[in-house]
């Protein structure tokens, strides 16, 4: 299945954002990119979901350029979630998930496009607001709203940038857990993550971009370990616990 394929990143740049970049990236993982500000993380991801065109070097979904393929057939296989997102209209909880099954309008029947759409539903904890208009959610109900949305897709492949951003701590632990769940069940996810324990506790693999390069790649304990967060971040740190629970203590910058 395409959407299954492995997405690759093959010295992907864009002026002043990104420099030769190149990762590939498997399914059946939970991948973080990870970074200070302005490091070219959002970018990267919007260049893996194809919604930004590199000025040099290519992104392949299996034996395919990402850009080649029809849009249709990209929305099918990536699910893409911005830092941002906008809602233009002011519809239902429902009717916003439902939206996530545009891309296969004519495909399938009616009862798997709204097994689909219940299955996202549930898995965001939104029963209770299924027919809430979106102006009426609070910050974290519309992001869970939002993640929903691309979750009804089901793509091949879950793209989102900082999803644990406005939830509270209840709710990005069930979306920490429902995502690792898609990992398990073939998908490949990549997130972008601020909050380095999260990527150390709950990534199979972290990507670190600093000024647009990519400075470490590989398990959480090697690509951040206090020596990448040292240089990258600038603070002297030490990860404390035991793995998949583990807290970072922080000293004074260097």
């Amino acid at each position: 299945m395409t959407g299954q394929a492995l997405l690759e990143a093959r010295a992907v740049s864009v002026a002043g954002r990104l420099d030769t970049v190149s990762a590939v990236l498997s399914p059946g993982q939970v991948t973080a990119i990870c970074g200070p500000n302005g490091a070219g993380k959002s970018t990267l991801l919007a260049c893996l979901g194809g919604l930004l065109t590199p000025d040099a070097g290519t992104v392949r979904l299996g034996e395919a350029a990402l850009l080649s393929l029809p849009p249709r057939d990209r929305a099918r296989a990536i699910g893409f979630l911005p830092q941002t997102p906008e809602i233009a209209w002011d519809v239902s909880v429902e009717v916003l998930v439902s939206l996530g099954r545009i891309p296969w309008a004519g495909a399938g029947g009616q009862g798997e496009a709204q097994g689909a759409i219940d299955e996202a539903i549930a898995a965001m904890d939104l029963a209770a607001f299924r027919h809430r208009p979106v102006s009426r959610l609070s910050g974290g109900e519309r992001a869970r709203a939002l993640m929903a949305r691309v979750l009804a897709t089901r793509p091949g492949w879950l793209l989102a940038d900082e999803p644990l951003a406005n939830l509270d701590l209840a709710h990005a632990a069930a979306l920490t857990a429902r995502l690792g769940d898609q990992a398990r069940d073939g998908r490949g996810v990549v997130l972008v993550l601020h909050d380095l324990a999260m990527a150390m506790n709950h990534a199979d693999r972290v990507l670190v971009l600093d000024r647009g390069g990519l400075v470490a790649d590989g398990p959480p304990g090697e690509a951040l370990s206090p020596g990448v967060i040292a240089a990258v971040w600038g603070v002297a740190a030490r990860w404390l616990g035991e793995p998949g629970a583990r807290a970072l203590s922080l000293g004074k910058g260097l």
